[in-house]
């Protein structure tokens, strides 16, 4: 699934194409995705798109009437296309923009989603989300504060999109490793000086690959059809037996929460 940094690499890509452009009309080619595509998107036009945001993995694109509300589940991705390009057979929205071109959406698993929303504070599928992981909000004081009492592995603590947002599994994993810490230890065991570092090195991590343009393992492309290239620098996701790259132990791999762990037994503590 897409994470974060392959999200806001999307965003960047299509805002250009997007922003301040008139949306003329929505063609829907399979309503079932998810949850069926919104029937108020099925009627939008002549709607000028006011922005392109992200919020944890969702795109929202800024309308005067509401939100368009976008997921990319498992196998999603968009396209910025001129408008006579044909559709394939996993082709499934497209925007049509004044510009002469579409944003078009591919999802060959239907997992993702198209949700119209009039008031974001509203949207079910956004109140309970944690801070967004780049912001002032997640620091080390709040993440001390939070981790008091938890017994729960700190890696899937740190997946909990309550929490925070954004960090998922590859992210997770790859944070952890250049923090020092071990992924099963429970969260309370933090101390102020390494929920710290943790922060520190999320921000990072999340950053260095929204600038390699995200990480491709399966079926992530950018918006231009290029692979992301973070996957060449992953230091323990995808490793197991590897030799770790700053000892030479080889890495080692499990389960946390039904979802696989990478980690070198002796960097991390």
């Amino acid at each position: 699934m897409p994470e974060l940094p392959e999200v806001e690499t999307s965003r960047r890509g299509i805002e250009p194409h997007l922003r301040g452009e008139t949306l003329l009309h929505v063609e829907v080619r399979n309503s079932r995705l998810r949850w069926p595509v919104s029937q108020e998107i099925h009627a939008l036009s002549d709607q000028p798109i006011l922005s392109v945001q992200r919020r944890a993995k969702y795109l929202l694109l800024e309308l005067p009437a509401g939100w368009i509300i976008i997921h990319l589940g498992m196998s999603g991705s968009l396209r910025v296309l001129p408008e006579a390009t044909p559709p394939a057979k996993h082709d499934h929205v497209d925007l049509v923009l004044s510009n002469g071109k579409v944003l078009r959406y591919t999802d060959p698993r239907r997992f993702g989603a198209w949700l119209w929303c009039s008031d974001l504070a509203a949207s079910h599928v956004l109140a309970h989300l944690g801070p967004e992981p780049l912001s002032e909000a997640f620091s080390a004081e709040y993440l001390y504060q939070k981790a008091r009492g938890k017994r729960t592995p700190v890696k899937p603590w740190l997946m909990d999109n309550k929490l925070v947002v954004g960090v998922g599994n590859i992210y997770a994993s790859e944070s952890l490793f250049t923090a020092g810490i071990l992924p099963d230890r429970p969260a309370q065991s933090l101390s102020a000086a390494e929920a710290g570092v943790l922060v520190a090195t999320i921000k990072a991590v999340l950053l260095r690959s929204i600038e390699q343009g995200g990480t491709t393992l399966r079926d992530f492309l950018q918006t231009d059809g290029k692979p992301g290239y973070f996957a060449q620098e992953l230091q323990v996701y995808g490793r197991a037996g590897e030799p770790c790259r700053a000892c030479g132990a080889p890495i080692l791999s499990g389960k946390h929460a039904q979802r696989s762990t990478f980690w070198c037994p002796r960097c991390q503590r």
